[in-house]
């Protein structure tokens, strides 16, 4: 049975998330339309909130979309 992720493992990767945004000075508008949520759900991941990261899918979607590797994010969780 898969584990969930506890509160500080989101907020780590929720905030990985931001910075890579920033780095690319992408727009959460930006990140979120290019990957097919709102913009309100992206901030909710990118401040770790309940659970928001809750699909594979969606993860990876944003990892292409920011040109990161996967261990970037989730290195030190």
């Amino acid at each position: 049975m898969p584990r969930k992720l506890t509160d500080k493992q989101l907020i780590k990767i929720g905030s990985k998330i931001l910075y890579y945004r920033r780095i690319r000075k992408m727009t959460q508008l930006e990140l979120a339309t290019a990957v097919g949520i709102s913009e309100s759900y992206l901030s909710k991941i990118e401040r770790g909130k309940n659970n928001s990261i809750s699909s594979l899918g969606i993860f990876l979607n944003i990892v292409k979309e920011l040109n990161v590797k996967i261990e970037d994010i989730i290195e030190d969780i």
